[in-house]
């Protein structure tokens, strides 16, 4: 299944590696398996933990910017994809 590009990292906090996400397409749900992909970075994760201005949720949807736990850095501009 192809993968489509559900959103964007606009930051990255290294303690406890928190990424900054702006979904641009599609929904993300706890649970969910994602890629971020970039020029320096290849990562694919289950998403455990998402947090909207320091509330849990458990789906997000476009325009919405979630704060997601990462196992590795990641950098501002990579793309976060989904199968759909």
């Amino acid at each position: 299944m192809p993968e489509l590009e559900v959103g964007v990292v606009t930051h990255y906090f290294d303690r406890p590696h928190v990424a900054i996400v702006k979904l641009t397409a599609g929904q993300l749900k706890v649970g969910d398996q994602i890629h971020i992909k970039g020029a320096h970075t290849d990562l694919t994760e289950t998403v455990t933990s998402m947090e909207v201005e320091h509330r849990k949720i458990e789906i997000a949807q476009p325009a919405d910017e979630v704060g997601l736990q990462v196992a590795d850095r990641v950098r501002a501009g990579d793309k976060v994809l989904k199968e759909g």
